[in-house]
């Protein structure tokens, strides 16, 4: 079965512009709600949908994001003025503990460009039927799966709780995909619930507070972007296990998401955001360091709560070898950073997502992943029209390290 983009809605349209064909009805906005509420976000209002609606070509831009190096374009674009020089007004950013904030955020209009794990934009597209659109990729790679000191390997995790920031998550993808390689089972039960030894049971946790439960042993393992698994480290309360990237080569982890309105009601204001997020990205992958200081608790708008010791562990780190050598890196002939920086959307990435996420155990209903088709996923939960203008303006794809044709094969270790 797959998804008839063409079919017009059957209830009630709630959006505020006229125009609008975007499908969103009263019935989508009760499964939004429901959803939000089972992941312990706030109760979102219908009248916030309103937000949404057009404010003119001139909006400010308004940036929620996680203290995560995910977040790094947008916080780069906003540190070094990067939005102002392309006209555009801009907001000081806002910060969220969870990705359930954020997208409840999102949805109510109280911010208007965000970083989102790549399987929670289809959550929110086909799960909630909210349109939005992934104009970008934020990074490549920059996760890891983290454990206790005394867990050696994947097998060490049979009986335990390893925690994962949210269901629909690259992260939740991938280890539930080492996990079965391994002849365990991922289960998600209360905390307290017995495990049999062959079983992993799966938690979500906020990033932020992954390393304090791996610290006293209320989890056996997180898997989480960077910087966290670094901070473990660097505390002795954790050793990387499997870095993301290891598992699925320059795997996509969060993107750039907007309202689809914006795109098409907005479309300057659009190409500008996504300018400014495409230098930010050129900028941050000849400024490592420098990146790290922006972004720590010690620069000049403490955009996170990280220290630079941690950030350039993962953004300027030269001890990638040693991952190598310890066996911690599988693939050495990949050739690849613990975090890297690009931004443009492949289509087979998304259909592979797709496919791997439809046998990926997640909470709550999952039927509408059932009725997605992969090739329709990639032509319509993407508009790459901006960030290949953007990446022609600048030099066109090479300046990436990326193919002229915009062309790539997955590769994947599972």
């Amino acid at each position: 079965m797959t998804i008839d983009a063409s079919r017009p809605p059957s209830y009630r349209h709630l959006c505020s512009s006229p125009g609008c064909d975007c499908g969103f009805t009263r019935r989508d906005w009760l499964r939004l709600t429901a959803l939000s509420a089972a992941a312990a976000a706030p109760l979102l209002r219908t009248g916030d949908i309103a937000a949404q609606a057009f404010k003119g070509d001139d909006q400010p831009v308004r940036i929620g994001y996680l203290p995560i190096t995910d977040a790094t374009p947008l916080l780069v674009a906003h540190g070094r003025g990067l939005f102002e020089v392309e006209g555009l007004r801009v907001e000081p950013p806002r910060l969220f503990r969870s990705w359930a904030q954020i997208v409840e955020a999102f949805v109510a209009g109280q911010i208007n460009v965000i970083h989102l794990l790549s399987p929670a934009a289809l959550w929110v597209r086909y799960g909630s039927r909210f349109p939005a659109k992934i104009v970008a990729w934020n990074h490549v790679n920059g996760s890891a799966l983290t454990v206790a000191p005394q867990v050696r390997n994947l097998a060490d995790l049979g009986g335990k709780t390893v925690a994962v920031p949210f269901w629909y998550s690259i992260h939740n993808i991938l280890l539930q995909g080492l996990l079965r390689k391994e002849g365990l089972v991922p289960v998600t039960r209360p905390r307290e619930a017995a495990l049999k030894a062959n079983e992993v049971n799966l938690v979500v946790l906020p990033p932020a507070e992954m390393v304090s439960a791996l610290a006293s042993r209320s989890i056996a393992g997180f898997i989480v972007a960077e910087p966290f698994n670094a901070a473990a480290e660097i505390a002795g309360v954790g050793r990387v296990l499997r870095f993301s990237g290891d598992v699925w080569k320059d795997h996509a982890c969060c993107v750039t998401f907007l309202a689809e309105r914006d795109l098409a009601q907005r479309p300057e204001w659009t190409q500008r955001v996504t300018n400014a997020l495409v230098k930010a990205q050129l900028w941050t992958r000849d400024n490592l360091l420098e990146g790290s200081k922006l972004l720590s608790s010690g620069g000049e708008r403490r955009y996170t709560p990280h220290s630079v010791q941690a950030l350039s562990k993962v953004l300027a780190t030269t001890d990638y070898a040693s991952y190598e050598a310890s066996g911690v890196v599988q693939h050495r002939g990949w050739t690849q950073r613990r975090i890297d920086f690009q931004p443009y959307p492949f289509p087979s990435y998304t259909e592979q997502l797709v496919k791997l996420l439809q046998q990926t155990q997640v909470e709550g209903d999952k039927r509408f992943l059932e009725a997605l088709d992969p090739a329709f996923v990639a032509r319509d939960l993407v508009d790459a029209r901006f960030v290949r203008k953007a990446i022609d303006a600048v030099g066109g794809p090479t300046r990436f390290g990326l193919s002229a044709t915009y062309q790539r094969q997955e590769v994947l270790a599972l």
